[in-house]
């Protein structure tokens, strides 16, 4: 019979599946907090603009949706190799996150809305302190969802 721990742990073959509810939840519980704190720093309005909007509710809307397809981004390509345990998790997720302050709000969304690429100013250093809390909960909820029993 395998031990409890043995039981708790993701295998090497969880499934795609698992993988996704994973990315979709951290993605979401991170996507929230990161949320919030664009809401305190008037930030939504500019992530709605992505989409011709000035509205924060449009802001926040496009923001979960990002964060989800991040999140999944990570668990299903990456999940059973680097999500395996929980201090491992945050970690993959604080890098994951500040790899995606460079992609996002350093390259992508400046070529989107025409503006300069790598400014790097006090908003984008809050942006990355944002990015960095949404890869930890990212982190940290894909692992407890990816250990937890079918």
């Amino acid at each position: 019979m395998a031990s409890a721990s043995a039981l708790s742990r993701p295998t090497a073959g969880t499934g795609v599946g698992r993988r996704v509810l994973a990315g979709a939840a951290g993605g979401i519980a991170g996507g929230i907090v990161f949320g919030v704190l664009m809401a305190i720093m008037g930030m939504l309005p500019v992530i709605a603009s992505m989409v011709g909007s000035t509205s924060a509710v449009v802001g926040f809307g496009v923001h979960l949706m990002i964060s989800v397809l991040i999140g999944l981004g990570l668990t299903v390509l990456f999940g059973n190799r680097f999500l395996t345990a929980y201090g491992r998790g945050a970690l993959v997720g604080l890098g994951y996150g500040a790899i995606w302050w460079v992609l996002g709000p350093l390259m992508i969304m400046p070529v989107m809305m025409g503006m300069p690429l790598f400014a790097v100013d006090l908003t984008a250093l809050m942006s990355l302190m944002g990015h960095m809390i949404y890869g930890v909960i990212l982190g940290l909820v894909a692992v407890r969802v990816l250990k937890s029993r079918a």
